[in-house]
């Protein structure tokens, strides 16, 4: 039997490349670095036993860490000297919004499966706090050619420097431009959908609120991948506390500190607080069709699984997978029976939902 095609091995390679240059931050002694420390784990309190054989080596290499803000600088600059590798000399166009602060890249499938053209906008993670647009060019270059859709690329300001409802605005204005430019950008003005992972996956998840509460831009399918929904996960005020979640990759703290990050001064008291955290919408009605997944060890986990539960309360068509053994990040680790069957689920989520 053939296995399919990984469909973007090449991310995995940036994501694994990303965490292990800001694990040697941590490790560097004598400087303000060492503040990424890891915390100490039990061994006896562990969940690595429960981490699936293909991934316990980046389990292993990967546990969650701790930000302090003197730190960010540093991890940022890390992550913005690995770029996603793939193919080589990727096709994008940059393009600056006129009354905004956002910009996105765009790029386009070689071969174009229908005209006018399907599109993605696609937003990048990073707890809210960390990451480029800039670095994923062969990625999206890339997710354009597998999934046949125009990609956009969101540039959007990081969090604490703006704060909600900075980043998921710059996400909308995007989304807008995309819509109203479609004639021109050769897109179909009804086939736009938005994807991203971890915490872009919480934006696209706020940005389909957001979308659906303006009523001005119908938003085709939304893809959010393992997303960051709840700000109260990582406190005591969490619903759930799952502890086989959590130890690897993104853990509690480094959760509080990207929430607290993306707040601000919001006093969580209107009716922005879903555009903010969607778990907190008050209801999910009137929103796009859902592909969401996440590993079964993963910190987003019980958020992730009651998101879709409510979307299917709320009448909202939703294709749910949790992968058993996985932690957040998962899909970095390419040629693994999971990662094998989450690249087919989502290829044939492009395919029925674009």
């Amino acid at each position: 039997m053939e296995h399919p095609m990984p469909l973007i091995p090449t991310r995995r390679a940036f994501l694994a490349a990303g965490i292990a240059s800001t694990a040697a931050l941590a490790l560097k002694p004598g400087s303000a670095r060492a503040q990424i420390s890891t915390p100490a784990v039990d061994p006896e309190d562990s969940t690595l036993h429960l981490v699936d054989p293909q991934y316990r080596e980046m389990a292993q290499a990967m546990p969650a860490m701790l930000f302090t803000p003197d730190i960010l600088p540093d991890i940022r600059t890390a992550q913005d000297a690995t770029t996603v590798p793939g193919s080589e000399n990727p096709v994008f166009e940059s393009v600056e919004l006129p009354d905004s602060p956002a910009s996105f890249f765009l790029y386009r499938p070689d071969t174009l499966r229908a005209t006018p053209t399907p599109a993605i906008v696609y937003i990048h993670g990073g707890g809210y706090i960390l990451g480029s647009a800039v670095s994923y060019h062969a990625y999206c270059y890339d997710l354009a050619q597998k999934s046949g859709a125009v990609v956009a690329s969101v540039e959007y300001r990081l969090a604490p420097e703006t704060p909600f409802p900075g980043p998921v605005e710059d996400c909308y204005d995007v989304l807008s431009y995309v819509f109203r430019t479609a004639a021109r950008l050769g897109i179909d003005p009804d086939r736009i959908s938005i994807m991203g992972a971890s915490a872009g996956g919480g934006l696209t998840a706020a940005l389909a609120l957001l979308a659906r509460d303006r009523g001005q831009i119908p938003v085709k399918a939304q893809f959010p991948i393992y997303p960051m929904l709840d700000y109260r996960t990582g406190t005591q005020a969490v619903p759930v506390d799952n502890p086989t979640t959590g130890e690897f990759v993104w853990g509690r703290a480094a959760n509080r500190f990207g929430w607290t990050s993306l707040r601000g001064d919001y006093g969580l008291d209107d009716d922005r607080v879903g555009h903010f955290s969607p778990s907190h919408a008050a209801t999910l009605e009137g929103l796009p069709p859902c592909f969401m997944v996440v590993g079964a060890l993963d910190l987003f986990m019980e958020e992730n699984a009651a998101y879709a539960l409510r979307l299917s309360r709320d009448g909202v068509p939703v294709d749910f997978t949790i992968y058993p053994g996985a932690i957040h990040g998962f899909d970095i680790v390419p040629g693994t029976e999971l990662t094998q069957r989450f690249d087919a689920n989502l290829k044939q989520a492009f395919d029925r939902l674009l």
